[in-house]
């Protein structure tokens, strides 16, 4: 994963102590003891997914950096995750040669995973970065499966009847969204499994 960072941001900031210590922080924030579902794996998922989709990308510095930071922050209690994350990129970005423009839509991508199926102000590379978050939703039974219990192994400490009662409110939400997927591509290919996803999931609530 360091190999791929070093990559990345190499180009863009010449100062490796800087480039070591960041990477560092991100290791140490997505390896953290309650990140089951919102870890490494899910980075390299969805860098990934960039590799396997690369020509509907925009500006793929954009798209890997929000990739990077997207889940910096993660308080399953706070609602501000999104936007601490965001502005822990915004701090990174500014020490780099990545123009103003560039900076401030790695940093609007990553604010509007906090709500994944409103209606966002257009802008490149929106659609898919936010498409390949949810990608999960669309996968095979068995890794849904999985993925569900790392959600909540991640609210571990919430007590069942609360849990089930927000989750429910998510599943709910995302099935009764018209366009789950925005791409065409992510949603001919995972729009129905998605769907099945949710109403299983939420038949098990």
């Amino acid at each position: 994963m360091q190999t791929h960072w070093n990559a990345l941001v190499t180009p863009l900031l010449p100062d490796t102590a800087l480039r070591d210590d960041t990477y560092r922080q991100l290791e140490s924030a997505y390896s953290g003891p309650g990140r089951h579902y919102h870890n490494l794996t899910h980075i390299r998922a969805l860098l990934d997914t960039v590799d396997q989709h690369a020509a509907l990308v925009h500006d793929r510095a954009v798209v890997e950096l929000a990739i990077w930071f997207h889940d910096a922050v993660y308080d399953y209690r706070s609602a501000e995750n999104e936007i601490r994350s965001a502005a822990l990129a915004r701090q990174f970005l500014a020490r780099t040669t990545l123009s103003p423009e560039q900076q401030a839509r790695v940093a609007y991508l990553i604010e509007c995973t906090a709500r994944h199926t409103a209606r966002h102000a257009p802008a490149p590379d929106l659609d898919f970065f936010l498409d390949a978050d949810l990608q999960i939703l669309g996968a095979a039974e068995a890794d849904y499966a999985e993925y569900a219990r790392q959600i909540r192994q991640e609210y571990r400490l919430i007590p069942g009847f609360l849990y089930r009662r927000g989750r429910r409110k998510v599943l709910e939400q995302l099935l009764n969204t018209p366009v789950l997927y925005c791409t065409p591509e992510f949603r001919a290919r995972l729009d129905a499994a998605a769907r099945r996803n949710l109403r299983w999931e939420l038949a098990g609530l």
